[in-house]
């Protein structure tokens, strides 16, 4: 016979619901992170209608410490975008202009003999910065386009024997046309590889275009940047990227980025699937996400959105599907909706 009045069986139900409080609590402590984070979207969005997930996208790109490729038509916002970002943040900016006849030594550097020591100096180039604008990354040559890849990748140079590190936070934006290919030099695979993201920005909706046009009416200021304020610290950044490496990712949910890009290399309509290096970025980007979300673990949700910009510059749609007029993300979501969804 049950003994309904036993205190031990109490005493046990309430360790277990305390138990039960304690995994639903938030481990990490993320509420200064995703303050922080309104803050920018806040101060950004004084200037840009809509654009709200590649602003988000941005953000995540910046917790995970990666670089980004923004592609769309003239006229969409991709450039001040993200001098803006750059503006709401305490770190250095730089912005280049890519032109066919830009060198090597114009983005990095160049040895400078100095009369006065009878010396060579390294003049630094505006590579040495934190935030990198690159306008038009496709109208430079290749030598000046792995020049530039090779910093993204070691964040560090070397020049005449010496080596130079990049200061961090390190973060470059790129853009590029998609509509004009004259005088432009495409990205090899190989290269596109060493963006975390690549961003599609389209046009504005019927509400947001008028919305564009009454800021545009109504506003008094040349400068349109010029009321934006810095709300983060280099430091302050430095910490919420070391944070976002701590969020929790399931076991199931690892397999399921594995199976996501499993997917990728058997997918008969995919000349061309992802590499590790996209899982890493995968999982990367997942927490980020989770972090703009404000929680301290990764969800199926957090892993879907972040697969179209993590995977559509790293697969190849087959010749005969791109013929077709199939795309990349209309291949990704028909993986993603093929897998079935971890619980």
């Amino acid at each position: 016979m049950e003994n309904f009045d036993n205190p031990n069986i109490e005493n046990q139900s309430s360790i277990n619901l305390n138990k039960q409080e304690e995994q639903f609590q938030s481990r990490i402590d993320m509420i200064e992170l995703r303050t922080s984070l309104e803050k920018v979207k806040s101060e950004i969005g004084k200037v840009i209608v809509g654009q709200e997930k590649m602003i988000e996208h941005l953000l995540a790109a910046l917790l995970s410490n990666g670089h980004v490729l923004i592609e769309g038509v003239p006229g969409v916002a991709k450039t001040i975008t993200a001098k803006l970002l750059a503006k709401t943040i305490d770190v250095g900016f730089s912005r280049i202009q890519f032109t066919p006849d830009l060198m090597p030594s114009d983005i990095l550097g160049t040895s400078v003999f100095n009369v006065k020591n009878s010396e060579f100096e390294f003049k630094k180039g505006p590579i040495f910065s934190n935030f990198i604008l690159i306008d038009e990354i496709n109208r430079s040559p290749a030598k000046t386009q792995s020049a530039l890849f090779e910093v993204m990748e070691e964040r560090q140079i070397t020049m005449d024997g010496t080596r130079y590190k990049m200061e961090e936070p390190f973060l470059v934006i790129a853009t590029q046309n998609p509509i004009e290919h004259e005088g432009t030099y495409r990205l090899p695979e190989a290269q596109l590889d060493r963006f975390l993201f690549k961003i599609n920005v389209g046009y504005p909706n019927l509400e947001q275009e008028i919305a564009i046009i009454k800021n545009q009416h109504e506003s008094k200021k040349e400068d349109k940047t010029e009321g934006v304020n810095r709300v983060i610290t280099a430091e302050q950044l430095k910490n919420y990227q070391h944070l976002v490496k701590e969020i929790i990712v399931e076991a199931q949910l690892m397999e399921y980025i594995a199976k996501i890009i499993i997917n990728t290399r058997e997918n008969q309509f995919l000349y061309l699937g992802a590499s590790p290096r996209a899982s890493l970025a995968l999982l990367t980007a997942s927490k980020a996400f989770a972090a703009i979300r404000g929680r301290d673990f990764v969800t199926p949700e957090d892993i879907k959105e972040a697969s179209y910009a993590v995977l559509r510059h790293r697969v190849i749609v087959s010749p005969e599907r791109e013929m077709e007029g199939l795309t990349a993300d209309e291949i990704i979501r028909q993986i993603l909706e093929g897998i079935e969804i971890p619980r």
